[in-house]
């Protein structure tokens, strides 16, 4: 079963190949139709898709982890879902079970910042059709997906605050994070050394001073995608949507205005009412 084999010889994934363009353009596609759908998800009851796509999470990490078992591959310093997009995945299961909204706040960041990234250049040595290209993509593009479908369906937002919150978040997991590493001989997160592949590591300096550049990335990023959104709210009524999206205090406090989340002349209502 090349499919579900340990060789990726004849399954090997190149990128911005057939097959990722094609993954890339349902990416964009099933955005595209959460977007202009939003209307008849925000008013229908989606509870069992909901509970259903969790078990979806649940079920691909399983058998990740029995591909992994069953070819000799799981060790402690590789196969523990620390990286952030493994993160990123607990958090949306979560999320769609309990709606709490400090879990998008995180989640917000570390969907549409890292595993938007991951999905456009990712890490992926497995081609289609084998089992780590679909668990890799799945996972990816479901947990922007998630995030996307409770900003335009639920209403849920971000804030000034929010940007405090991921990167007290971020602090708050690295020495946990570098513990671990030291614990199992792994490199979580590059904290020990940079890929030994080409990244974007290879621009931002020696060890460790590349940590500190990441860390800066991450504010910048989780500053600009507040600062947009803000700014967006601050357009004129006449080419605006009042929606309860974002608070510079964190509060729902309408009306404020998203004309790149909602569209003209629609407006949603706070989804704890």
């Amino acid at each position: 079963m090349d499919w579900f084999g340990d060789s990726n010889t004849l399954l090997r994934f190149n990128m911005f190949s057939v097959s990722h363009f094609a993954v890339l353009g349902v990416f964009f596609l099933v955005i595209s139709a959460l977007f202009f759908c939003r209307n008849i998800l925000r008013e229908g009851q989606w509870r069992k898709s909901e509970i259903l796509i969790t078990c979806s999470f649940i079920l691909f990490e399983a058998v990740n982890h029995f591909w992994m078992y069953k070819h000799g591959l799981w060790t402690l310093g590789r196969s523990l879902p620390l990286e952030l997009c493994n993160i990123a995945v607990i958090l949306s299961v979560i999320l769609l079970l309990t709606k709490n909204r400090f879990v998008f706040e995180i989640l917000f960041f570390l969907a549409l910042a890292g595993a938007t990234q991951a999905i456009i250049t990712p890490a992926l040595t497995y081609g289609f059709p084998h089992f780590r290209f679909f668990h890799f993509f799945y996972s990816h593009m479901m947990v922007v997906w998630v995030t996307l479908y409770f900003v335009w369906a639920k209403g849920y937002f971000i804030s000034f605050m929010s940007v405090l919150k991921i990167v007290g978040f971020i602090n708050l997991l690295l020495p946990a994070i570098l513990f671990m590493n030291r614990v199992s001989e792994g490199n979580y997160w590059f904290l020990r050394h940079k890929p030994n592949s080409h990244s974007i590591l290879d621009i931002l300096g020696p060890y460790p001073w590349y940590i500190f550049s990441l860390e800066g990335i991450l504010i910048g990023i989780s500053f600009i995608a507040w600062i947009i959104a803000r700014h967006w709210n601050r357009r004129p009524a006449s080419c605006a949507v009042q929606v309860p999206w974002l608070s510079s205090q964190g509060n729902i406090r309408p009306p404020f205005r998203a004309p790149f989340l909602m569209g003209p002349d629609e407006s949603l209502r706070n989804p704890d009412e």
